[in-house]
């Protein structure tokens, strides 16, 4: 269960709510974090949470640390994820806070325990001292105890401090409780599971995975350099300066021998080429001819087949390339300059073809080379056209990097190389290098000869020249992916080297060329980035490695060896950058500018951890950022980092590889290569430990990329089940310290085995299904939901074995019992289980569907006797006539199915048919009409429609005969044994062939049949039944009611008025889809919780959830409500004495509700009145305003009621909660707004409801503090349901063979609670005891058998506890006293409702006579009401009544009236007034 703890903070503090630790590593989830046995135990017992904000039961998930343990094993955590966010000295703070709490309180009754009845305030011995309270701090704002703020009228008087009833105030004076108390504030049912139901996010809501592979990977295999020089011959067009730039390939022409010059620069470029890349076949071409311009250039396509061929073109020695598109070489003789055109030049070479064009007026060539090309295309789709057997040539793609624009000249300065274009390209760190010296305006010693020699190789990272060719790449690359398009920045920098290297070292040349007025070109055309921010970083680079320089001469020259050249801090400060960006700037979805730099860092082993740990925070932001990371080239090294053994990069190689394959599971088949798996099962390893406290958590990614590493794929799962992973797997699901580890543990095993018969088999020997099975009761419902679908993926071996069918028989006995399970998504999952199994034994289940119609019609046309024996009939229904003298069914009575795990496992899916989750009926609903529809189409056809029909006849007669009987009789005596007895027997129609009604089913005994007559070997005779099972009428002892027994005076009101059930909307759950009906029910159903659970890894769990984020509009919401509630509390706290004296008869408001109201309850801080009405609809009023904000159906069936609303989660964004007649708990979120109310949880919380002819219904308390919900009613126990595990931990016997009438418990610990019985005996239990012993103390009047209206105990003020009888009687008690300390007869009439103010000393009764009447603690009448009524309706009784918690409000309605009345105190602005005055 998510538990957001709203913290207490510093005043001086960030006003932050709940204080997280550094993201490093802080426990950030949103998960049940470690539910340990120790956990589950104090479940049971009921503890006090412990106080941090994460109780050893619902905590924050724990985030990912992959930071290295220090030496003594720790991280660098505040008391291992046990710190508070308490102010500096907690112990004052305590103190502080107690005696503010006692300051709230007034005047101790007379009626206090130890003192006499008349004992005056004076004897009591009261501290009169003064109090001023302290400024509050940033706390919860928490209506169990009093205001914190700075109160001048309080602080005036005599504020008199002495303990609350019960001795509660000594257990609160303890520094530790109060901590605890005013830390710890948990929210129930907000986690994803409710909100989503285990649907996992439509495909176009949740990314796009980006095609980041890159498919068509073409290799630049073969290149030709065309060099035309012709030393010593100047071209005509050609202006050549004296000195001029004369410098080729660093060569220089004019140093002899001059004959061999163009040959040594030939070499020169193709060496300087090959390290760019080596695998490239060179050819030079010297001054060629054109006749060998063909000819090479037709070679070079032939042997490059459809690879990439690269054309260098130096033509400093010919003329311009020409306006109309040609190139020059020569002719034989070299007596003549011939131009080449574009047009032959691609006949010749085809695409795909990379140009370099080293010549001035070079964007000719660019201009006129797209005409061409476009004409080639047009003859071949012409060629084409004609000849449908012509081969057409490709003429695309072609790539062109030009030295300058139209009608610009290369530079000619003397200090330059005169093909600078070049040696920007292929030699860029020497040219940097010179450049820079050119360029330095500081006087230096340093000339460009000396820098362009800076030691060391290109390929060293630590040598001086190794490292600026490091950080040239990581800036260059960096700079491409800040300003290119991200398609166009992998097609240029990441398909092959050669095309990466030169686009990356244009980036240069840009830069360079610039500044000598030239402007190169590209096409595809790269956008101008010669002022980027990043060439700053590099000059400072180059600076810092020049300034090294005379040193490291010095050191080549053996004058200072021992000098140690100094690296660059350019990578520790980009990593620094984008740690500021991870941890301040990642707000929206930008592209961090440091990612390409982090991609190089990986390759350093001096930084690669922290890269790793930084790099594992980003891809944690999301599926956004995986892309980023995948497109941008981060795969192939943390593939390549697999094969590292080193230990510290184990978590964090974990984490990453969780993020990449959450999003792109096409990684799988990687993973085979070189068996990188194997480096996550090592890891899985149970007795593997991993440098990082939470290893658990890395050990659940491991079992996560191992699962995902076989679904859908075959080879995967093959391979793994050659390894140990299965039983690895299944020692983790006994892991009681991390649900996640259970829950992965659980898919893992499932994706190995799933559609894999020898992995079955292998589960089989290694006992998979038993282990599974233990998971049934486990404390984390997303571990049961992966139990069952690894269940669901077991069933189905094709060999159908009496073995292999025992085995699934025993798994769906086991898993039966989660029928009752209090979490929808693991009902759903349940159901998908039945599906398969149903399907997989669809002939048993024909026949089990069959005989229980049969059963059906005998049930309806032979109802039960009351003879008490009914739960001797086992699983099935048969009438007197086939059961034996001791009730059990005869064996030539039994049918075919008789107890046996179909016939079972068939009602339950009946009566999951009519669950209170929407989405958990309606799959119940296809199995249903999946075998409905089977059953007409099968042989037997005509028999089950003729059954249908009796069965239908029967139900309208029944329903017909029963209306007739609510018409005639004024007094509701309900008939003994028709079907409709108990309100929940009919289930509304569902769609489908087969109109069926659950009937008797709610009642079934979980878990199978008897124990004396199951199978053997079944698992249910490991489960007697919990309860007898068939709907038993007045035989029951529960309706052996003593004589004086006085039932309640509603037994014997009229019947309702005539009205309709669902006459409003009912709410569905989040992504509730409805069934669509044209489509014909099919099972097995599919399940989509391993694709909900894959979500899990795909949100951020790093990083603070957004409400917990100071300054996000949720976090200044949750601050606003925080200080309104606080505001509310200091308002409504000094009116105690007033409303204990005062007048409750002032008119607050007044609305017609428009339909009967039953029960109503005030919201604490919002102005919200929920009120429920007699049959199913529920509305919610604006009191102040009042206005309607909503109004909707309950979805309780015909025949039941709502019987009470809570509001849970009051001091941030409150739900509402409802329980109703039929033992169904259902709660909603966005309660208020008609289009955004959703049902967030709904379960039927009490099973075995018994009908009788006095009931109560279901009656629950809701303890927000603990986390549990109490229910009970017409059941012989007390029922504990823990919101965070979903589950019912504990069964309390009531210790009585009455119906429990009312429940209250102290809203303080949760520990102690308090039933009223409908014999008039009251209990009070103690929930930390084992549940034999639960009961601590009985009162019960002599002259028992008083039904008991209401007991509430007060969760504020005197904390008294009021019990109040049908007969009148109020009394007040003291749970250390064995009798009442006061006794008040309120009322000769009948008392039809009770309430009692949670802070204020007053309670209020509603009479059979119209009248609500106010009383004081010390007996005292305050005032009386009548609320309205029409003069036509003559006095009716009070329906309802309920105080406001804080403030000083009642509301009322009578039934018979559908209008609501709202009193408040008259008092009180009286006593303003007298203020004012003096």
């Amino acid at each position: 269960m998510t538990a957001i703890g709203l913290q207490q903070q510093q005043p001086h503090a960030a006003q932050q709510i709940n204080q997280r630790q550094s993201p490093h590593t802080s426990n950030m989830s949103s998960r049940p974090q470690s539910y340990t046995s120790a956990g589950q135990a104090q479940l049971l017992r009921q503890e006090p949470p412990i106080q941090n904000g994460s109780s050893p039961l619902m905590g924050h998930r724990p985030a990912v640390s992959n930071e290295p343990v220090t030496e003594n094993g720790q991280t660098p955590r505040d008391g291992n994820r046990r710190q508070t966010a308490t102010s500096s000295n907690p112990a004052s703070n305590s103190r502080e806070v107690v005696s503010q709490r006692r300051g709230s309180l007034q005047a101790r009754p007379t009626s206090a325990p130890n003192g006499a009845a008349e004992s005056s305030q004076e004897e009591s011995g009261v501290d009169n001292t003064v109090r001023r309270r302290p400024k509050p701090l940033l706390q919860r704002a928490k209506s169990d105890y009093g205001p914190r703020g700075e109160d001048t009228d309080a602080a005036e008087e005599d504020i008199q401090d002495w303990g609350a009833r019960h001795g509660f105030e000594d257990h609160y004076a303890s520094e530790e409780y109060v901590s605890q108390l005013a830390n710890n504030w948990y929210m129930y049912f907000t986690d994803k599971r409710h909100e989503t139901t285990g649907n996992p996010k439509p495909k176009s809501d949740s990314y796009e995975l980006q095609d980041w592979r890159m498919k068509d990977r073409l290799k630049t295999v073969s290149a030709a350099l065309a060099i035309c020089l012709n030393i010593g011959v100047e071209p005509p067009d050609q202006l050549k300066t004296t000195p001029g730039a004369k410098l080729e390939a660093w060569q220089d022409p004019t140093t002899p021998p001059v004959a061999k010059a163009l040959e040594i620069i030939g070499k020169a470029l193709q060496s300087q080429y090959e390290t760019l890349a080596i695998r490239t076949r060179y050819k030079q071409y010297l001054d060629p001819s054109v006749d060998e311009t063909k000819k090479f250039t037709t070679s070079l396509r032939r042997n490059a087949k459809e690879e990439r061929v690269l054309f260098h073109y130096n033509g400093h020695g010919v003329p311009k390339p020409t306006a109309s598109g040609e190139i020059w070489v020569f002719n034989k003789n070299y007596t003549q300059y011939i131009p080449v055109s574009l047009y032959d030049l691609q006949t010749w070479l085809q695409a795909p073809t990379f140009y370099v064009w080293d010549c001035s007026d070079a964007g000719n060539i660019l201009s006129n080379f797209h005409r061409f090309a476009e004409k080639h295309k047009q003859e071949e789709s012409d060629a084409l056209a004609n000849d449908p057997n012509y081969t057409p040539q490709a003429f695309e793609p072609y790539i062109h990097l030009a030295a300058c624009g139209v009608k610009e000249n290369l530079p000619t300065n003397p200090l330059l190389p005169a093909d600078v274009f070049s040696c920007c390209l292929t030699t860029p760190i020497e040219m940097a290098l010179w450049f820079f010296v050119l360029q330095n305006p500081l006087p230096s010693q340093i000339t460009p000869e000396r820098a362009k020699k800076l030691p060391g190789r290109l390929q060293e990272r630590r040598t001086p020249l190794g490292e600026l060719n490091w950080i040239f790449t990581a800036i260059t690359d960096t700079i491409a992916w800040t300003t290119l398009p991200r398609p166009l920045f992998r097609k240029f920098f990441r398909q092959d080297l050669m095309v990466a290297a030169l686009f990356r070292n244009f980036l240069l040349a840009q830069r360079i060329m610039s500044a000598y007025n030239c402007h190169p070109q590209s096409f595809p055309e790269l956008p101008d980035t010669h002022q980027h921010p990043l060439w700053e970083s590099w000059d400072l680079a180059v600076e810092m490695a020049l300034a090294q320089l005379p040193a490291l001469e010095e050191k080549e020259d053996g004058i200072r060896p021992d000098y140690e050249f100094q690296n660059s801090s350019f990578f520790t400060e980009q990593l620094t950058a984008f740690e500021v960006y991870l941890t301040q700037g990642a707000v929206t979805h930008k592209a961090p500018d440091q990612l390409p730099v982090v991609l190089q860092v990986l390759l350093s082993q001096q930084h690669r951890v922290r890269a790793l740990i930084l790099l594992g925070k980003f891809l944690d932001m999301g599926p956004w950022a995986v892309n980023l990371a995948l497109s941008i080239g981060i795969f192939p090294y943390v593939l390549k980092l697999l094969q590292s053994a080193a230990n510290e990069l184990k978590p964090v190689m974990v984490f990453i590889w969780t993020r990449v394959l959450a999003v792109d599971i096409t990684c799988q088949t990687d993973l085979l290569k070189d068996s990188g798996y194997m480096y996550f099962a090592a890891i899985l390893k149970p007795t593997e430990g991993l440098p990082v406290v939470d290893s658990l958590e890395h050990k659940a990614m491991c079992a996560f990329i191992l699962a995902r590493l076989c679904d859908g794929y075959k080879q995967g799962q093959t391979v793994c089940n050659q390894s140990e992973i299965m039983s690895y797997c299944l020692i983790h699901l006994q892991n009681a310290d991390n649900p996640l580890l259970r829950q992965w543990a659980c898919l893992c095993i499932s994706q190995l085995w799933k559609d894999l018969p020898d992995a079955k088999w292998r589960g089989i020997r290694e006992n998979a299904p038993s282990k599974l099975a233990f998971l049934v009761r486990d404390v984390c419902c997303e571990v049961r939901a992966a139990m069952l679908y690894a269940m669901t993926t077991f069933l189905g071996i094709e060999d159908l074995t009496d073995e292999v069918a025992r085995i699934e028989e025993n798994i769906s006995w086991t898993v039966m019992e989660l029928t009752n399970d209090g979490n929808a998504m693991v009902r759903k999952e349940l159901l998908v289980y039945f599906s398969k199994f149903v399907h997989r034994y669809e002939n048993k289940f024909l026949v089990a569907a069959y005989e229980h119609m049969i059963e059906e019609r005998e049930y309806r046309q032979y109802p039960p006797a009351d003879d008490g024996k009914d739960h001797k009939m086992g699983l099935h229904y048969a009438r007197r006539a086939n059961r034996d003298g001791t009730g059990a069914i005869k064996a030539t009575a039994h049918g075919v199915a008789h107890n046996s795990i179909f016939a079972a496992v068939w009602k339950h899916v009946l009566i999951m048919a009519v669950d209170p989750h929407p989405e958990v009926a309606r799959n119940a609903n296809i199995i249903v009409d999946y075998i409905s529809v089977a059953l007409l189409q099968s042989p037997i056809g005509a028999q089950v429609q003729a059954l249908t029909e009796d069965i239908s006849r029967m139900c309208a007669r029944a329903a017909a005969s029963a209306s007739r009987q609510s018409r005639n009789m004024s007094v509701d005596t309900r008939p003994n044994t028709p079907s409709n007895q108990d309100p929940r027997n009919v289930a509304p129609p569902t769609p489908g062939l087969l109109k069926r009604t659950a009937s008797y089913l709610f009642t079934l005994p979980f878990g199978g049949s008897s124990a004396d007559s199951s199978p053997s070997d079944s698992i249910s005779s490991r489960h007697p039944p919990k309860s007898p099972s068939l709907v038993q009428g007045r035989g029951h002892p529960r309706s052996r009611l003593p004589s004086e027994f006085q039932p309640p005076a509603e037994q014997n009101d009229p019947p309702p008025t005539p009205g309709m059930y669902h006459a409003a909307k009912e709410p569905m759950s989040g992504n509730y889809k409805p069934r669509k009906m044209s489509v014909p029910p099919m099972i097995p159903l599919e399940s989509t919780f391993f694709e909900w659970s894959i979500e899990y890894f795909r949100e951020p769990q790093m990083k603070p959830n957004e409400a917990e984020e100071p300054g996000s509009t949720d976090y200044n919401e949750r601050l606003w409500r925080r200080s309104r509630n606080e505001a509310i509390l200091r308002e409504t706290q000094p009116q105690k004495e007033i409303a204990g004296s005062g007048k409750w008869t002032t008119p607050a408001g007044f609305f017609n509700n428009q339909s009967q109201p039953t029960k109503m309850t005030f919201h604490q801080f919002e102005d919200h009145l929920a009120v429920s009405d007699d049959r199913d609809i529920i509305s919610v009023w604006d009191w102040k305003k009042s206005g309607r904000l909503n109004r909707f159906s309950n979805g309780n069936p015909e025949g039941s009621s709502i019987s009470d609303l809570q509001f849970i989660n009051e001091d941030d964004q409150a739900f509402l909660l409802t329980g109703s007649s039929d033992g169904v708990i259902r709660i909603y979120r966005n309660y208020d707004s008609e289009k955004k109310i959703e049902v967030a949880s709904a379960w039927r919380a009490l099973t075995h409801l018994v009908p009788s002819n006095v009931n109560s219904g279901m009656v629950f308390d809701w303890q927000q503090v603990s986390g549990k919900l109490l229910v009970a009613g017409d059941v012989k126990v007390i029922r504990v349901w823990a919101a965070a595990p979903e589950l019912c931990v504990v069964d309390i016997n009531a210790r009585s063979g009455s119906c429990v009438t009312s429940l209250t418990s102290d809203q303080m610990t949760g520990n102690t609670f308090v039933a009223g019985f409908g014999d008039g005996a009251i209990r009070v239990f103690d929930a930390r005891a084992r549940p034999q012993e639960a009961m601590v103390k009985k009162w019960k009047d002599e002259n028992a058998g008083v039904w008991i209206k209401s007991v509430h105990m007060q969760r504020g003020g005197q904390r008294e506890l009021v019990s109040a009888s049908i007969n009148g009687q109020v009394k007040l008690w003291d749970i250390r006293m064995d009798k009442c300390l006061r006794t008040i007869k309120t009322t000769r009439e009948c008392l039809r409702t009770a309430s009692t103010h949670e802070h204020l000393p007053v309670f209020a009764v509603g009479t059979g006579a119209h009248t609500v009447k106010v009383y004081n603690f010390e007996g005292k009448e305050l005032s009386r009401v009548e609320p309205y009524s029409s003069f036509l309706r003559g006095v009716t009784p009070i329906s309802a009544t309920a105080f406001h918690p804080h403030r000083m409000m009642l509301a009322c309605a009578a039934k018979s009236d559908t209008h609501i009345n709202l009193f408040t105190c008259v008092e009180e602005k009286k006593k303003k007034e007298i203020v004012q005055e003096h």
